[in-house]
């Protein structure tokens, strides 16, 4: 490495090919799952310096009401196609939901949807937070899920995508085994921690229904499009790779927007090649299964820093 620059060092490199193969439950050639983020936006919150939480000037009431939409239409009409189709949720959630509104909680366990963290609120961000803040707001987010639905959480989203250099730490050190914040496999691989084991769940930007939309300014048949040929090539290649569809229902949930992913999860129902699952359960699979294999051949191409932990 050149001077100057600096490596993480939160995982290691393995090329993609000749990889040891990771085997799903049935054989399958791909696990898919669906993340639906169930968020808590507040209208006017409390400035961070480093970042704005509305592009407009508070109170932005038209921002704020395009994602309460969601919340009060969009959900119930996401969850129901979901529900059709065979597809479980793992919710990335901001867990004030579970105090502001409850009804979408009770709806969602009622579905048997997994929950995860993605903070408190997602107009707070980790930039800028001390250790006690940050410990605080995991500790918050194990306690109110559970309180809520029962479930112990097991994943992590930073809320809006921000983070500190001890966040991976931090949620190791809780007990938690998986984030969604690193973009960088296709497959499930471990995380370098300094206590636990924590790995990486492969989440995506490239299509996520925020991206699709927003930055990439797709068309909803533009969207599933992009879905579908996503899956397909990640079924034909196989051997462990991982498929997520993240959705905010304020978008996916639209009239115009549901029919195309309908047709989405319609596609992945009858491909027969994949493993519909939750995240917490491809992690469990994962880290009981391939997580030992995946250090050993780790080793080939770094043999001196593949530990899987300790950094």
């Amino acid at each position: 490495m050149r001077e100057g620059e600096k490596d993480p060092g939160l995982y290691d490199f393995r090329p993609y090919r000749d990889r040891p193969e990771i085997k799903w439950p049935g054989d399958m050639g791909v696990a898919v799952w669906v993340s639906p983020n169930l968020e808590v936006y507040e209208l006017d919150p409390p400035v961070n310096p480093h970042r704005k939480s509305w592009p407009r000037p508070h109170p932005d009431v038209v921002g704020y009401g395009h994602r309460d939409y969601g919340n009060r239409v969009a959900h119930w009409r996401m969850a129901e196609t979901m529900a059709k189709y065979g597809f479980p949720g793992s919710v990335s959630l901001s867990v004030a939901m579970c105090q502001h509104i409850p009804e979408i909680i009770e709806h969602a366990s009622g579905l048997g949807w997994e929950f995860f963290s993605h903070g408190i609120y997602n107009t707070r961000y980790s930039y800028g937070m001390d250790e006690a803040q940050e410990r605080a707001i995991i500790e918050d987010s194990i306690k109110t899920v559970r309180d809520a639905t029962g479930q112990t959480i097991k994943g992590w989203l930073a809320p809006a995508l921000t983070h500190t250099p001890r966040t991976m730490d931090l949620i190791a050190e809780y007990g938690l085994t998986y984030t969604c914040d690193l973009y960088h496999d296709d497959q499930p691989a471990p995380v370098h921690v300094k206590s636990g084991k924590l790995i990486s769940m492969p989440y995506s930007l490239e299509v996520n229904d925020h991206y699709g939309f927003f930055v990439y300014n797709m068309s909803p048949r533009e969207y599933a499009d992009t879905l579908i040929r996503q899956y397909d090539r990640l079924a034909d290649e196989g051997g462990g790779t991982v498929m997520c569809i993240p959705l905010h229902a304020y978008l996916i949930g639209q009239p115009h927007r549901i029919g195309p992913f309908a047709d989405v999860l319609k596609h992945i129902n009858a491909d027969g090649r994949a493993w519909v699952t939750t995240s917490g359960a491809i992690a469990d699979h994962y880290i009981k299964t391939a997580y030992d294999a995946t250090i050993a051949d780790t080793r080939r191409y770094a043999p001196d820093t593949a530990k899987g932990k300790d950094r």
